[in-house]
């Protein structure tokens, strides 16, 4: 689905659903506090697939980020929306199964370099494939299978490289990795 026409949940503080808006019009230098969600997809082998936005994305254009991102609609369950969101964005296929709820109260608010605010209730799942991906050119321009200690490290030394929302909720997920004291990332 193209963003025209694509409706984004508005909720108060508490997470309560007060409206809806287009997509096309919800992020901009006054974004209302909405629903999203964030997907850290690993392989087998503990790897982390991270993507970079393509370049005309809204925010944060050609940065790198997490495996992939979305808002759920009106109605639409946040796991149906991840399912939907990882098809569109990266052409795999996910099940209700594969996602585990990681960070359900996340939330964050972020400007962008160009002043465009992201304002989100953001639960973040992880997921794993033994697939690679094969991303839309709308929405991602790269990707990589990444070393958990690499990108924590990565993270920790150019953070303006990465999306905000990756940065906040790396350390969150896997705080013992991203402190470079353990190994693997643990899906």
């Amino acid at each position: 689905m193209s963003q025209r026409g694509e409706l984004v949940v508005l909720v108060d503080s508490d997470g309560t659903p007060v409206g809806t808006q287009e997509k096309s019009t919800v992020h901009t230098t006054n974004t209302p506090l909405h629903l999203a969600f964030s997907t850290h997809v690993f392989n087998r082998a503990g790897q982390m697939l991270v993507t970079r936005r393509a370049l005309s994305k809204l925010t944060w254009p050609g940065v790198w980020t997490n495996s992939f991102c979305g808002h759920p609609g009106p109605g639409e369950a946040t796991e149906d929306a991840a399912i939907r969101r990882a098809d569109r964005e990266l052409g795999l296929t996910l099940v209700r199964d594969q996602l585990d709820l990681r960070l359900p109260d996340f939330r964050y608010r972020a400007v962008d370099a160009s002043g465009i605010v992201e304002h989100e209730i953001c639960p973040v799942y992880t997921a794993v494939t033994d697939v690679d991906p094969v991303p839309a050119a709308d929405e991602v321009m790269d990707w990589k299978w990444a070393d958990p200690l690499a990108l924590a490290e990565a993270v920790r030394l150019t953070p303006w490289a990465f999306s905000p929302w990756l940065v906040l909720q790396l350390p969150l997920l896997y705080p013992e990795v991203f402190a470079g004291r353990g190994s693997s990332v643990p899906a």
